[in-house]
């Protein structure tokens, strides 16, 4: 049997994503977030943000769950990733992550720095990336 070979930890990652290979039930925040790294490192931003989108859309379908898209929630964090990788973008995942530990908080994320509950709940920021809203003091 073939076995292929890749040259980066991220292409092998994302290969067992887009294969299905990545168990649903272990498919956490965290490993949203370093799935979201693994295309950036790999595609420039429009393109990684189209393709990741695209799979992750793939990958919840496959597992059954189809309605756990959401898309302003996935740029968002595309989006912030991004910012955080232009600072050292040569930085291999242990060092994203040592500088930047906040991103694989969920609860108390930086996402909500920008972002209200009342936003992501609404089922439009499901559909279609909505843009931060000011805060109001």
């Amino acid at each position: 049997m073939y076995q292929r070979t890749y040259e980066t930890i991220e292409e092998a990652l994302i290969h067992a994503f887009r294969a299905g290979h990545v168990p649903e039930g272990s498919f956490h925040h965290a490993d949203h977030i370093r799935m979201a790294w693994a295309y950036l490192r790999r595609w420039p931003f429009a393109q990684a943000a189209a393709r990741f989108s695209r799979d992750l859309k793939r990958f919840a379908t496959k597992h059954g769950k189809p309605n756990l898209y959401h898309a302003t929630v996935t740029m968002a964090f595309l989006a912030l990733i991004a910012e955080r990788m232009d600072a050292d973008p040569e930085a291999e995942w242990d060092a994203f992550t040592g500088a930047n530990p906040d991103l694989l908080r969920w609860k108390d994320g930086p996402l909500f720095d920008y972002y209200d509950h009342s936003i992501l709940d609404n089922p439009t920021a499901r559909r279609i990336f909505i843009l931060p809203r000011p805060r109001r003091p």
